[in-house]
């Protein structure tokens, strides 16, 4: 299993407005992704950053839900809304640890 985490800095003072965008919109858009694993804004060190994070069986399943979101127009609509309050974004893949993907899906599982 893989674990996307994407971290977006935003510009000051944009986090309420871009979390009531996710809220209202984005939540529905990304139904394309399989699992949401965490979702976080930062309160201590650098400011203005959100960090999310998405699982994934493999990097493949990762490319084909990329795509379907892609080509989804609300997305992009949704994109058009966001995209001017960021400043930066970062995109780390990681591997779960062979001793952790058992109870990545066991957690995964319980949210369904």
């Amino acid at each position: 299993m893989y674990v996307e985490e994407r971290m977006y800095t935003l510009k000051v003072g944009t986090a309420p407005e871009y979390l009531k965008h996710y809220q209202n919109e984005g939540m529905k858009v990304l139904k394309h992704l399989p699992h949401m694993v965490a979702y976080y804004f930062t309160e201590v060190g650098t400011l203005s950053m959100l960090v999310h994070m998405w699982a994934y069986d493999s990097l493949d399943q990762r490319d084909k839900c990329r795509a379907s979101m892609s080509a989804d127009p609300d997305w992009q609509e949704y994109l058009n809304k966001i995209r001017p309050l960021m400043e930066r974004q970062e995109t780390r893949m990681m591997k779960c640890a062979p001793f952790f993907v058992e109870r990545l899906k066991k957690m995964l599982a319980a949210v369904k």
